[in-house]
């Protein structure tokens, strides 16, 4: 699976959503993510492909969640709706009480900036950038002012354990570490949502057990919700409740 890029134009959006499901306001104001009735068809020519069928999801706050699936199961194309790059044919998604459904792009550009941590499979980081300027990055694009930005790259950097690697570019990281800064960069401006795509796959067993269980240790103590969409059977272990979903539809959650 390849990694989510954050560029609007990779899903073109194709309509206004329809809500096929009355919502209950109190109930979506408690979840971090509530998915009501969410379908998803690409058309391509003459051709029509449904990706997601009839999708409802609650996941609460402060837990931690997994999607699994095979390749094709429609992972990709949710996350893709939950982060707010893909606008659903049928369906709503609130994130944290707001829907982001109903958003404008500059107003969902801006709640994702301030409310959601990105971890990426491939990790993203900028390569002439040091593993504290990629996290600075992030916070002076939230309005952080540079001297409280680089205390706070550091501060990250230590939690994640990378604390002497600060001035280290990610050429010089292993791959383990390279993912625990995109950890750390994904914690910057303490997010209330992560939405992390495959962050073990690049990984040795080694590397992936530790960044499995750093994504737990940091959720718990900093109560954030966090949603791993993987194929992984290694992280299954860290996850407070499963989801499965196969042809577009989720099977089982617990």
């Amino acid at each position: 699976m390849s990694p989510i890029k954050i560029n609007p134009t990779v899903f073109p959006r194709i309509r206004k959503p329809i809500a096929s499901t009355p919502i209950d306001s109190t109930n979506a104001a408690t979840k971090a993510i509530l998915v009501k009735g969410v379908e998803m068809v690409f058309h391509s020519g003459k051709q029509s492909y449904q990706v997601l069928k009839g999708i409802d999801w609650e996941i609460p706050n402060g837990s931690i969640q997994l999607l699994m699936g095979p390749s094709g199961s429609g992972k990709t194309t949710l996350l893709s709706i939950l982060a707010g790059l893909l606008t659903p044919t049928v369906g709503r998604v609130y994130l944290l009480g707001q829907e982001i459904t109903s958003m404008s792009r500059s107003t969902l550009a801006q709640f994702r900036l301030q409310n959601i941590g990105f971890i990426f499979q491939g990790f993203n980081l900028f390569p002439a950038l040091t593993a504290s300027e990629n996290i600075e990055v992030v916070l002076n694009i939230k309005g952080v002012p540079k001297r409280f930005a680089q205390n706070q790259a550091q501060m990250l950097l230590e939690q994640v354990g990378l604390g002497d690697k600060a001035n280290q570019k990610p050429s010089d990281l292993s791959g383990g570490q390279k993912q625990r800064v995109a950890i750390a960069r994904a914690l910057a401006g303490n997010p209330p949502l992560i939405l992390a795509d495959e962050p073990t796959a690049a990984l040795d067993s080694q590397s992936g057990h530790t960044v499995t269980d750093l994504l737990r240790k940091l959720a718990k103590e900093q109560g954030c919700t966090v949603l791993i969409v993987t194929h992984d059977p290694r992280v299954i272990d860290v996850a407070d409740r499963v989801a499965y979903i196969e042809d577009g539809v989720l099977k089982q959650n617990s």
